[in-house]
């Protein structure tokens, strides 16, 4: 079983015991989010924690998503109540890799695909750099930026 769901659900009765509103409610919509994406499909399965990750990434990006419109609609309560929960499922999350580590990884890939081709890679090769990158990344940075960094790369 994924100790990582096994860690969300014992949080979930540390929160229900201290009475904390927001980070109750956060991990029982992120258990909720599991439970979905195990029965998703034509049988049950159990999530790996790399798949456990992947669902509370989306989640983080839910909420993010959800705090700009709530902001954007001048809802400031809501908008910070989203951010105060990313920010709970943030905690269950690999540390974010900088710029610079980023651009490393992407460097390495880039080196890689260019050795399989025997030439360095161009713009038309993005596809490859980014499932180079991409694995190296491994949910510890948002595909957005490592994409951006990839064609930066790529084009210059």
């Amino acid at each position: 079983m994924a100790e990582l769901k096994n860690r969300l659900r014992a949080d979930l009765t540390a929160a229900l015991k201290g009475q904390e509103k927001i980070r109750l409610g956060t991990l029982r919509m992120a258990l909720a989010a599991v439970t979905k994406e195990e029965v998703a499909g034509t049988e049950a399965r159990e999530l790996t924690d790399d798949e456990v990750l992947k669902v509370l990434a989306r989640e983080v990006r839910k909420r993010k998503e959800a705090s700009e419109a709530f902001a954007g609609a001048g809802r400031a309560e809501q908008a910070q109540l989203e951010l105060d929960e990313a920010e709970v499922l943030n905690e269950y999350l690999p540390k974010q890799l900088d710029d610079a580590e980023i651009t490393a990884l992407v460097e390495q890939a880039i080196a890689e695909v260019a050795t399989q081709l025997g030439e360095a890679p161009g713009q038309r090769q993005m596809g490859q750099v980014m499932k180079a990158a991409s694995a190296k990344v491994a949910g510890r940075a948002d595909a957005g930026r490592v994409a951006g960094i990839v064609k930066a790369k790529l084009a210059g």
